[in-house]
């Protein structure tokens, strides 16, 4: 029996295994189509019949071979990269939910997520219902409908920094006969696999974490192979019944396990078509590749900062479930025993225009549009990324107009100390 390998080796080698000859780093598959000697094989390829590769927008080498290695990391039976984080989730709900269905979501989640939720689904007549998290399994079950498709949560979310209580949501989504999808961007497989815990479905943005360095837009969708589709078969016909586009082909009679990830390729994909260049994955690879190593030293170092925050007077409160007086520190010990992930957020004494003044004043920490990188970088969410939400959904969404989103990198924390406390001295 193989001997089933380690975080940190599957980080560096999964996806990729060069044969005799073949180059020792993943290449960059640069084509959109690939080349076949008759029309045979290229007409078994469009039925699903052989696997192989014909167009980059279904399928790629170098796309495929990352998308395996974060399968392996998470430990799925299979994932595929998308463009985005944005997409990701997107193609996760999408696949299982048409016009008519509904699904239920965690309100402490990312704000572009709760738009797209809240607001983009809507158009295409599918509604979603957000519920606290921090809910009894009943009051949460009574969002429930029997239309109901998919309960969804953050590992960590963003940017409230509230751990989910996977075994309570998995419990639920698994008592109403549907999936539970976990956006695990935060924390990455390294310190959390919700698998483990009774997810069924992970998303990433690989654009955070994962890549690591911001260079690349990126996300992936990534199942457990655990769902037991046929079991619910009249919840989810796409995967269930024939599929018209396909010649009658059923997905789940026809792809086990791997009937979920198909049945996105092979419409998703298809007609949507928010693939990631080759060359975008390449990049992601690289990061992948220190990603064990990288996680524990922004943890480390998120961790003296939101002590350093939590013992300064002019700070009124710090959310870091690293704190052991933290609302999350009790889910945090027991699904994060390693650490969450770099991203804290905290208040000042004061109002928005206090924050505001802090950014500001701030020189090694830069004010991005991203989070998550080997830099420290900061933001204003209720400024920038949720400011399309009203005040009752910032509130909802845990995002207080006083939030100050920061994510601490992987520099020397003695630096990063330095210029949040020359920042402060200004105000």
């Amino acid at each position: 029996m193989e001997q089933k390998q380690r975080m940190a080796t599957l980080c560096v080698q999964a996806g990729w295994t060069p044969k005799n000859g073949e180059p020792r780093v993943l290449p960059i598959v640069q084509s959109t189509t690939f080349k076949y000697d008759n029309t045979e094989e290229m007409a078994d390829l469009f039925d699903l019949k052989k696997e192989g590769y014909f167009y980059t927008r279904l399928q790629n080498p170098t796309n495929d071979a990352v998308a395996a290695k974060i399968a392996a990391l998470e430990g799925g039976v299979g994932a595929v990269l998308t463009s985005s984080g944005q997409a990701a989730t997107f193609y996760a709900v999408f696949n299982i939910c048409e016009a008519g269905d509904h699904i239920v979501a965690s309100s402490e989640i990312y704000g572009g997520t709760y738009n797209l939720f809240g607001v983009t689904l809507k158009k295409l007549g599918i509604e979603c219902t957000f519920v606290s998290q921090d809910a009894s399994e009943e009051d949460i079950g009574h969002a429930f409908r029997p239309n109901t498709k998919a309960l969804f949560g953050e590992t960590v979310s963003n940017p409230g920094c509230k751990v989910l209580d996977i075994e309570k949501f998995a419990r639920i989504a698994h008592s109403h006969g549907v999936p539970l999808i976990v956006d695990n961007t935060f924390p990455t497989p390294v310190n959390c696999r919700p698998f483990e815990w009774g997810a069924d479905i992970v998303t990433h943005s690989t654009t955070k974490y994962m890549d690591g360095h911001a260079t690349q837009v990126g996300g992936c969708v990534v199942d457990s192979g655990n769902f037991d589709w046929e079991a619910q078969a009249d919840k989810f016909p796409g995967l269930c019944t024939p599929d018209a586009s396909y010649h009658g082909l059923t997905y789940t009679k026809a792809f086990g396990k791997a009937a979920y990830l198909t049945k996105l390729v092979a419409q998703l994909m298809r007609d949507l078509g928010s693939i990631p260049s080759p060359h975008n994955a390449f990049l992601l690879n690289l990061g992948l590749e220190t990603l064990h190593l990288r996680v524990p030293r922004h943890c480390e170092n998120a961790q003296r900062v939101a002590e350093f925050l939590a013992a300064d007077e002019r700070v009124a409160w710090v959310r870091y479930s690293g704190l052991p007086g933290d609302e999350s520190h009790a889910l945090a010990q027991k699904y994060l025993p390693q650490g969450s992930c770099g991203v804290l957020s905290f208040g000042l004494k004061g109002d928005r225009a206090t924050a505001v003044r802090f950014m500001d004043a701030l020189r090694l920490v830069a004010i991005v549009t991203h989070v998550a990188d080997a830099r420290t970088c900061v933001l204003h969410p209720a400024s920038h990324t949720h400011r399309q939400l009203s005040d009752e959904q910032l509130r909802e969404a845990g995002v207080a107009p006083d939030l100050i989103r920061l994510s601490v990198g992987i520099e020397d924390v003695e630096d990063i100390l330095d210029d949040i406390r020359q920042a402060l001295d200004k105000l």
